[in-house]
């Protein structure tokens, strides 16, 4: 087969590691320990702003393989809330190429569970399954080779030893999954024509792949950083957009684009290489600015949040709301018309289709049905690192609410609900089911099981500290009050300052 983009890749030679016996052992006799941890070479990209680069355009590759593609379009909720799934991507990785070996089994398991409730057909009645062993091959093997691209694309091409060793450190991650080693081929020269045959033959412009390059970049929600500030935001981002999107897709292998009928756009090649030099320029910024970690966390801010930083938010936020104004005079941006504007008073009551927008459908497909409220599930299990059986109680009470939803709101009976039958019969919000939802979600909360919120468990749910109004005279969050805020929120449509960043934010 011939080598679509074999300039980033080097055959097995003198002075090279050769190739490795198995995933978890390395052909120098290292044990698979010493291939995570702070002395992995992942480790080392982690915190490398080029990386940001690398992990779009793996998400593309991803996205372009047929079963993923499916999975993404039926059941995630990324084109809605992608901040939300950028940390909890980042968070797993991190846990799983830390040096803790219990951490990085704990996170595998957590994994293996959540990848197992993503299965079914897509549009076209072909059947996906993120248990797929060779799909998460896939998976594995885009954040490979993004990160080998990202580094030949900046400057700097990886010479072979470091080469074969990263790909040891992502078969191991493989290996750490239960995945047999047979999934991913055992050498770097099987990889290069393994990696092309995906690409020349598998591959496809799936609807997912056409939502992240033409959705998502172009209509990215604001971070919660930003969330108050639509005209600023949406002002960056009718700039930043077509150029993520054009960089991303001139980084993607030539026969790929070919196949999928991808834009050429003139100058795309010497900007995508532009973007890449500029991200390596970057890594000499401070350590404290470029890490992936402060990055993120940063973004996730609220101005209403208690942290050390929130009196320098609320002062930053004060001044880029003047800059915003200015802004709407001499470029004016049309107004948001989904409701989401003001958090006091009167505004503090959302209609139905705002709520509905908001909060129920959590993967943006203007429709209510399972996916979402597993979306929920799984922001919430992440949220609080919940094991078995607490986990499987969490998504049974969900699935029993849906249960109870079907029955009531789907007046056509096409196994979902959309936002008409929901506003016409909003009411049925609050029967036993959801009450089930807000009971099983106290408990698996109350971590210490003494039927009170204290406030370590608010900030493990909410990422914030008990507000004056939650507490009871011993500083606790009782029962029956989490049960009556949780209600008040699902059913009454009001803005709540601690769920509206759990099931809302970005």
């Amino acid at each position: 087969m011939k080598d679509t983009d074999s300039s980033h890749r080097t055959e097995t030679g003198p002075g090279s590691t050769g190739p490795y016996e198995d995933p978890g052992r390395a052909a120098t006799g290292a044990p698979a320990e010493s291939l995570f941890g702070p002395g992995s070479e992942f480790h080392r990209f982690f915190n490398d702003p080029r990386w940001a680069l690398a992990v779009v355009r793996a998400t593309v590759l991803e996205a372009a393989h047929p079963q993923i593609g499916a999975a993404l379009a039926d059941n995630s909720s990324f084109v809605v809330h992608p901040w939300r799934r950028l940390r909890n991507t980042l968070v797993s990785l991190q846990r799983m190429f830390g040096a803790d070996d219990a951490t990085r089994q704990r996170e595998a398991a957590r994994l293996n569970r959540l990848h197992s409730r993503l299965s079914g057909t897509d549009a076209t009645n072909q059947p996906y399954d993120a248990m797929d062993p060779e799909v998460r091959a896939w998976v594995v093997a885009t954040l490979f080779e993004s990160s080998v691209t990202m580094c030949r694309l900046s400057g700097q091409p990886l010479d072979q030893r470091t080469m074969e060793r990263l790909y040891a450190e992502f078969q191991a991650f493989l290996a750490a999954l239960g995945d047999q080693a047979g999934h991913l081929p055992p050498t770097l020269p099987e990889f290069w024509q393994y990696y092309d045959r995906m690409v020349t033959e598998e591959l496809q412009n799936t609807q997912a792949l056409r939502i992240i390059l033409y959705k998502l970049f172009e209509h990215l929600p604001a971070p919660p950083l930003l969330a108050g500030l639509p005209t600023v935001w949406a002002a960056g981002r009718a700039l930043a957009g077509p150029v993520i999107g054009t960089i991303t897709v001139a980084s993607l292998p030539e026969a790929f684009r070919r196949r999928a009928g991808l834009p050429e756009v003139p100058g795309a090649q010497t900007l995508m290489q532009s973007a890449y030099m500029a991200a390596r320029l970057a890594r000499a910024l401070p350590d404290n600015w470029v890490q992936t970690e402060n990055v993120v966390g940063l973004l996730q801010l609220t101005p209403d949040g208690d942290g050390p930083y929130a009196e320098t938010l609320t002062a930053l936020r004060a001044r880029m709301k003047r800059a915003g104004a200015f802004l709407r005079l001499i470029t004016p941006v049309p107004a948001q018309q989904d409701g989401t504007g003001g958090t006091g008073g009167a505004e503090n009551r959302r209609s139905a289709h705002a709520f509905f927008t908001e909060v129920l459908d959590q993967t943006g497909d203007g429709y209510l049905d399972w996916p979402d409220l597993a979306a929920m599930a799984r922001e919430i299990c992440s949220r609080l690192d919940l094991d078995e059986p607490e986990e499987t109680r969490l998504y049974d009470a969900y699935a029993a609410w849906w249960r109870e939803l079907q029955t009531a709101l789907d007046s056509d009976g096409d196994g979902r609900v959309s936002r008409e039958e929901y506003a016409a019969a909003a009411p049925a919000m609050a029967g036993p089911a959801l009450i089930r939802v807000a009971e099983v979600l106290f408990d698996v909360t109350d971590a210490d099981g003494d039927q009170h919120i204290d406030a370590e468990e608010y900030r493990a749910l909410f990422r914030r500290g008990f507000g004056r109004t939650v507490v009871d005279a011993e500083g606790r969050h009782s029962r029956s009050a989490f049960v009556r805020d949780f209600l008040s929120f699902m059913s009454g449509r009001e803005r709540s300052t601690p769920y509206d960043p759990l099931l809302t934010d970005a």
